[in-house]
Parts: C-alpha cells; sequence; structure tokens
C-alpha cells in the first residue's frame, strides 16, 4: 500500500514539473522603457509565424527578436532605431505597416485598383441595355427549338392568341 502512495506521489511530483513553463521577466530602467517595450513587441511581426507579433508568439524567432528588442532599449536605442534594424534584418515584412516604396507598391494600390476596375466593369455592363436585350433575344431557330422543346400547346395557344 505505501509503495503505491510513494509511486503516485512521485508521479504527481513528474508530472508538475513538467507542466511548468518558462516566464520571460524583463526588468527596465524606467516605465518608459517597459512601455516601449510592450508596444514594439505588438507592432513587430513574427518572421516566422507570419501573421503573430513578437508579443503573442512562442517562436524560437520571436524569444530572440523580444530579447533583441529588449537589449536594445537598455542601450538606450530609440524605437525608431529598433524598428530600422529589424526592418534592415528581416526586411518590411516584420512590420505590420509597411513603407510606400517600389516594392510595396501593390500592397498599398492593389486592393483599391481591384475594386475599382470591379465597380467600372459593373457600370459599363448595367448602362447598355441594348447588349442585355440582343444577349437576351432568341432568333426564329431558337424559338422554335424551344417551343419543340416545351410541348406544341404552347405554340397551339400561341397562335390563338395571334389569330384571334
Amino acid at each position: 500500500m505505501m509503495k503505491r502512495f510513494y509511486l503516485a506521489a512521485l508521479l504527481a511530483l513528474m508530472a508538475a514539473f513538467t507542466a511548468t513553463a518558462a516566464i520571460e521577466v524583463y526588468e527596465f530602467d524606467t516605465p518608459a522603457q517597459e512601455e516601449a517595450f510592450n508596444k514594439l513587441g505588438k507592432e513587430l511581426r513574427c518572421p516566422k509565424c507570419q501573421n503573430n507579433n513578437i508579443a503573442d508568439s512562442n517562436a524560437g524567432l520571436a524569444q530572440d527578436l523580444r530579447l533583441k528588442v529588449y537589449d536594445m532599449l537598455k542601450d538606450g536605442k530609440s524605437e525608431d532605431e529598433i524598428v530600422d534594424y529589424m526592418i534592415a534584418r528581416y526586411g518590411n515584412f516584420v512590420t505590420y505597416d509597411p513603407p510606400l516604396s517600389a516594392s510595396t507598391l501593390i500592397l498599398w494600390v492593389g486592393p483599391l485598383l481591384f475594386v475599382v476596375i470591379g465597380f467600372t466593369v459593373l457600370v459599363v455592363r448595367s448602362r447598355n441595355p441594348k447588349a442585355a436585350e440582343e444577349r437576351a433575344a432568341l432568333d426564329s431557330e431558337e424559338q422554335a427549338r424551344l417551343s419543340a422543346l416545351l410541348g406544341d400547346d404552347n405554340t397551339d395557344d400561341k397562335n390563338k392568341d395571334n389569330n384571334g
């Protein structure tokens, strides 16, 4: 009975140790540094996760980026200098708000251009009713085929109405 108790206690203790997770603790000299760290953590994107910021990501690369941001803040670097460093190292993708440049122009103009072209096509097609009538009108051969498919009863009724 006592063996089972010791075995259960040992297993519970082992499970408790495996459940602990590493918590990153950063100590700052001023509250402004801590605020800048939190702000940059939300503004910088994890290059590995692609849609998480470095504050929310658990990837190893995101941990390294958080540590680099922390070290640069401790060294007295400004937020702009840190963002410029990250862009130089990882490209414009590392920011959620990429700057307007030749390589990112399609990101800024593309959605607007797509909407304008789509709206233009809709307006042009809706303002040309004659073309729509021509597409909808059946020629005599198609009308005869339609009558044959619907049956002679419908054509007899039309002829009676027309001869009336």
